[in-house]
């Protein structure tokens, strides 16, 4: 497992061989909150021998774990936003959108990677929206999975914060050797029961996130100024923007996802450019896997000559 330093934070990163000498853009792959790279391996595994395809682990999840004190509070303390636009950059820390889409605009000129599609899933699609704006002559267009928002309701968002730091508070190291455990998030947030497997990583994943990380990016993400955010940066995407919605997701629904992507040129009176995917929760990327790799694949056809 390749590690690469971020402003003083080791980040795990996955990037496929390069089979052809074609002009493809590599595929970034932005994975979701208290996720982590390992859920993009259906896709990646489906779109690898035409596109080379980069997943790696945020700041905090997975196994990019801040390994000092120290070093955790320098790379927070050393924000390097300036190119985000007029005001964007003032207050956040460094698990904020600003910060995340910082540390991949890093990885990516470490990596040498001139020209990208992100493609991002949930919080990882607002985290791609921001790294197109602050990298446009390398990221080329972007997809949203169960991503979108725009609209802030106080008193949801003051439920959904508090239940979301009640939940990484109280987890016990000992929870994923509960018995069947597995099972129960192989059901939570899907239309139907994931493979056991996938419940397994569920837990592993859920347990082992940074707590400060988990609670930062939880609240950085979903104050009001931020939410408001979100539509004014899409307005001002020159890139192609596409956002692929569960038909049955519960935690971010359809509607939510078309009012943010109504704000991009690309839609229309129709939505041109929002695809539902059918019998299909929030994680898309492992419930429907063909459907989401043949989106992907028709959208980045349809952009390849422009």
């Amino acid at each position: 497992m390749p590690i690469i330093d971020i402003l003083g934070v080791p980040h795990a990163y996955e990037l496929t061989p390069l089979f052809s000498n074609s002009d493809n853009p590599v595929l970034v792959f932005i994975h979701g909150w208290l996720l982590s790279r390992n859920y993009w391996k259906p896709l990646v595994e489906g779109l690898s021998p035409d596109y080379q395809c980069l997943t790696y682990d945020l700041r905090g999840f997975g196994d990019s774990q801040p390994v000092a004190v120290e070093a955790h509070q320098k790379s927070c303390s050393n924000p390097q936003w300036s190119k985000l636009g007029e005001g964007d950059s003032k207050g956040y820390s460094c698990y904020s959108l600003a910060a995340y889409a910082q540390d991949l605009s890093i990885l990516l000129e470490k990596l040498a990677i001139k020209k990208a599609w992100l493609i991002g899933h949930s919080l990882g699609g607002s985290i791609a929206l921001w790294a197109a704006d602050l990298c446009p002559e390398i990221v080329k267009g972007a997809i949203c999975l169960n991503s979108g928002g725009g609209i802030y309701i106080k008193e949801e968002f003051e439920r959904f914060r508090t239940a979301g730091q009640q939940l990484i508070q109280l987890r016990p190291r000992w929870l994923s050797s509960l018995p069947l455990i597995d099972l129960l998030f192989a059901r939570m947030m899907v239309a139907r029961p994931l493979a056991r497997h996938w419940g397994r990583q569920r837990v592993i994943d859920f347990v082992r996130a940074d707590g400060e990380a988990a609670i930062g990016s939880l609240l950085d993400t979903t104050t009001e100024a931020e939410v408001h955010l979100l539509p004014q940066l899409v307005s001002r995407l020159q890139q192609p923007v596409y956002f692929l919605a569960g038909n049955k997701d519960n935690v971010m629904e359809p509607k939510y996802v078309r009012h943010l992507a109504s704000f991009h040129q690309l839609f229309t009176a129709n939505g041109g450019n929002v695809i539902e995917i059918p019998n299909c929760g929030h994680l898309s990327m492992i419930e429907q896997p063909e459907i989401v790799g043949a989106k992907i694949v028709k959208i980045l056809i349809e952009h390849s000559s422009k």
